[in-house]
Parts: structure tokens; C-alpha cells; sequence
């Protein structure tokens, strides 16, 4: 079952919510893993 993000993330803090996440997805989600060699490219164009 789904969780609202309201119920989910302070409304104070959206803001880091925000930053750290478009770091996440920018910086490894979207790369290649260093230590297993495992490439995620395919996930640029989510």
C-alpha cells in the first residue's frame, strides 16, 4: 500500500528531500556501479 508523501516527509524539510534525491539519481542511479562494474545508462531516460 502506498504511502502519501505528506505522511511521508516533513513539509519542512521538502527542500533537502529534493536536493539529495536529484543528487542520487544524478550521481549513481544513472551511472555505472565502481565496484561491481554494473552500468545503469538505461536509466537516463526514466
Amino acid at each position: 500500500m502506498a504511502i502519501k508523501r505528506s505522511d511521508l516527509i516533513d513539509s519542512e524539510n521538502a527542500g533537502y528531500y529534493h536536493l539529495i534525491s536529484r543528487c542520487v539519481r544524478r550521481a549513481f542511479l544513472c551511472g555505472v556501479d565502481d565496484e561491481t562494474g554494473v552500468s545503469y545508462e538505461h536509466r537516463r531516460a526514466w
